[in-house]
């Protein structure tokens, strides 16, 4: 993003978050960053610290260097939160930023929070009389008691079953359960995740994603595209973010012109039924019947080149470089 960002239109300030949740100013180096996959970035405390706007004061964003300098970059007008998983995609960081009054592009509190949660979320959707997979919520105080009636209602779902954290993200933390044996070591590495764990039926069909944009007009959906797996047995942390051998991500999808105009109504009803906000990635499988089972939905998803988000606005007529320019005036409209 900080290479395809319009330079022409906005001033780019690249804020890092360290592992222990620090604010440090970050250089506008778009190589930096780049994924690799024998090191992922990450980013270090080098010793400034990011001192946002308040209420009640200036709006200006200050950054205090490691000899107590304080250097001033001019008021803020909006932030791109571009962070996956907990206390970044889970609503927690767009709270921080609504006390501090502070604009920012895609999803608000409401819906970061239930879409971080796979169980509330299901639940959501639910209501709104869209198709999930059927689930068993396992918490793991629970499990512990007592899992007898947790296995029972388990053995319901049949096999193959999916295993997976309740609020974590980029699949880190799944499993997929093919053996009965297989349940208890599945559970034990979603729970190192989460203590609230889904235990979900695994679907037959094509895996379809949608990619969901709010702009000046309403809300409209992409082109959708697919998620062809070839030799991998789903599409894990490594075949999102590192390119993995196994799966292709294609847009568009092979589809009916009915079959996308039924995709992008599934998504966009399912934007609607969690207050979504900005943008969202809406993820389906298609059954042989023809059905649309929401998996799940990503307030904020990837935006690497590889990543389905970018790919279907770009099959769709939109520039990566204008799909940040959408998000980013979503956001100062806000």
């Amino acid at each position: 993003m900080l290479a395809a960002i319009d330079r022409d239109r906005y001033r780019v300030i690249p804020v890092g978050l360290t592992r222990e949740g620090a604010f440090v100013l970050e250089e506008d180096d778009p190589g930096k960053f780049a994924l690799d996959a024998e090191r992922l970035p990450e980013v270090a405390d080098n010793g400034t610290r990011v001192r946002w706007p308040e209420p009640g004061g200036d709006r200006v964003l200050r950054v205090v260097h490691g000899d107590g300098s304080v250097e001033e970059f001019g008021e803020v007008d909006v932030v791109l939160p571009i962070l996956h998983g907990t206390h970044g995609e889970d609503g927690t960081i767009q709270g921080f930023f609504d006390t501090l009054e502070v604009p920012y592009a895609g999803g608000g509190v409401l819906d970061s929070a239930l879409c971080m949660d796979k169980h509330f979320m299901k639940v959501a959707l639910q209501a709104a009389g869209i198709a999930v997979a059927p689930w068993v919520t396992v918490r793991r105080r629970a499990w512990e008691s007592d899992a007898s009636p947790l296995r029972a209602a388990i053995a319901e779902l049949g096999l193959p079953v999916f295993v997976k954290p309740a609020r974590a993200g980029s699949s880190v933390g799944v499993s997929k359960v093919t053996e009965p044996g297989e349940l208890d070591d599945a559970l034990a590495i979603a729970f190192a995740e989460d203590e609230k764990v889904l235990v979900e039926t695994g679907i037959v069909g094509r895996e379809i994603e949608v990619a969901i944009l709010e702009g000046a007009e309403g809300v409209r959906a992409s082109l959708p595209g697919e998620i062809v797996l070839t030799s991998r047995g789903f599409y894990d942390f490594e075949g999102k973010y590192l390119g993995g051998d196994g799966v292709d991500v294609v847009c568009p999808a092979q589809l009916t012109d009915d079959e996308i105009a039924a995709v992008q109504d599934v998504g966009a009803r399912a934007f609607e039924a969690v207050d979504g906000r900005g943008l969202a990635r809406v993820d389906m499988f298609l059954t042989p019947a023809g059905e649309l089972v929401v998996n799940e939905l990503n307030t904020m998803p990837g935006f690497t080149p590889i990543s389905m988000f970018p790919k279907c606005w770009i099959a769709s007529g939109l520039s990566y470089s204008e799909l940040i320019t959408e998000l980013v005036e979503a956001g100062l409209r806000r």
